[in-house]
């Protein structure tokens, strides 16, 4: 938690420091996430549906522009062998000022001390951001090195 507070205060500092931002390692209400899915264009859910997703999350971070939130990332996963980084969301107000690296450097934390030899960590991300997911080290699969990745959404 240290180290994830002293990002934020690195990134605090960089911008606006007129403006109150705060960040919690707890998932957000289930209305909280659904309003900033409809407000990036990703839609909402059934608030039970999202209450269930956001329980069973295994880490979550959590930006808030006074109290509002303005972006978010979660990890979901087995715990061992699979982790998937979900919903790393950020308010198009705020995109461009470096919000979605410090959601990644916290989850990158997490994941650091969570993985051990063999741990898969996957993840989907919209059509044109994966320039910023390999900065990560995250690979695309072309089918070359993993395979394909296959999904089904209902």
């Amino acid at each position: 938690m240290d180290e994830i507070k002293g990002i934020f205060k690195s990134w605090h500092n960089e911008v606006d420091t007129k403006l109150v931002f705060n960040f919690t390692l707890n998932a957000p209400s289930a209305e909280e996430f659904n309003r900033l899915r409809a407000e990036t264009g990703w839609g909402s859910a059934p608030v039970d549906t999202v209450n269930n997703s956001l329980n069973n999350s295994l880490f979550f971070v959590c930006v808030f522009h006074e109290t509002r939130l303005i972006a978010t990332g979660r990890v979901i996963g087995d715990g061992g062998l699979f982790f998937y980084i979900q919903d790393v969301i950020v308010a198009k107000a705020y995109q461009g000022n470096g919000l979605g690296h410090f959601i990644m450097q916290a989850i990158e934390m997490y994941l650091t001390q969570q993985v051990t030899q063999g741990t898969t960590v996957g993840l989907f991300c919209a059509q044109g951001k994966e320039g910023f997911y390999k900065k990560y080290q995250y690979l695309v699969r072309d089918g070359s090195e993993l395979g394909f990745g296959m999904c089904k959404v209902y």
